[in-house]
């Protein structure tokens, strides 16, 4: 089996191009030798912070302002992702479009050393193990860090429903291995794994991350009357197997809304606020 070492598509026997990007096979189609593991704990509850024990000449990339300590024998550089300068500026792009900073800081270890990493409100750290050619897609701001074998790009829901009323808005965060991947979300997390067919229906803005394999949608809650009084909002998301689904219980937008000095009062959701969640989807 062989990836292409641009974008991490599998490429099937005989292909002359990568299906993913384009780029001719030739000696890019290799079957990629794994990263070296990563030494790490997750220290906490819902305060969570990686502890990253780097060997020497060990890197890892991370989101810009998530790390929160280092070593002095570590260095770092802000830095655009890419090779490059036509796929420094294509990641640019991508990465305006998702809200993120156009930079990613890349940390080095020159020897024996460690790095701590920590999302921005209260939540927990979830790690994937991705082998060559697999991708996880994750919300937006959910990227925590990863190793640099890992490809970081930008992922277009592919139904309009979803895009409009999933919670997520239409670009997710794509994830492609080998690599280790850390992700944040908020509050607590349930995780599941989808058999082939299996629905789960989820609050929109509640997703964290699921695999490629996972079909994802969105379809009305109930009848009118349970979802304009339902205190649940319009829609729900559903997920469908095959594969792994982690869920949040806390979303940005419902810390927010707790913590706003002129509530009303309750956690549910007002029928034009979910209609206006459509242009303004931020969890």
């Amino acid at each position: 089996m062989a990836f292409c070492t641009n974008c991490g598509s599998q490429i099937p026997e005989n292909s002359r191009f990568c299906s993913g990007c384009g780029q001719p096979v030739g000696a890019a189609a290799v079957v990629p030798v794994g990263p070296e593991p990563l030494d790490y704990t997750i220290q906490g509850d819902n305060l969570q912070v990686a502890r990253v024990r780097l060997k020497p000449g060990q890197e890892i990339f991370a989101e810009a302002g998530k790390m929160v300590y280092k070593t002095a024998n570590v260095a770092w550089e802000t830095r655009m992702s890419g090779n490059t300068i036509g796929e420094k500026l294509l990641g640019a792009l991508r990465r305006t479009v998702t809200g993120e900073s156009l930079f990613l800081t890349y940390f080095r270890a020159d020897g024996a050393a460690e790095v701590g990493f920590a999302g921005n409100y209260p939540g927990r750290i979830q790690v994937f193990e991705l082998p060559a050619g697999r991708s996880v897609l994750a919300q937006r701001d959910a990227f925590l860090f990863a190793q640099t074998t890992v490809q970081l790009t930008v992922a277009l829901v592919k139904k309009i429903g979803a895009g409009f009323f999933g919670g997520e808005g239409f670009i997710l965060e794509k994830l492609t291995g080998p690599g280790t991947v850390f992700i944040h979300g908020g509050g607590d997390f349930v995780e599941f794994d989808l058999a082939a067919g299996q629905v789960l229906q989820v609050d929109t803005g509640c997703i964290v991350a699921f695999d490629e394999t996972v079909d994802y949608d969105i379809q009305l809650a109930g009848g009118i009357k349970t979802a304009l009084f339902g205190g649940e909002g319009l829609f729900l998301a559903t997920l469908t197997g095959p594969g792994r689904v982690v869920i949040q219980s806390m979303t940005l937008n419902k810390l927010r809304r707790e913590l706003a000095p002129m509530r009303h009062g309750g956690d549910e959701h007002s029928p034009l606020g979910a209609l206006g969640g459509i242009f303004n989807s931020e969890d």
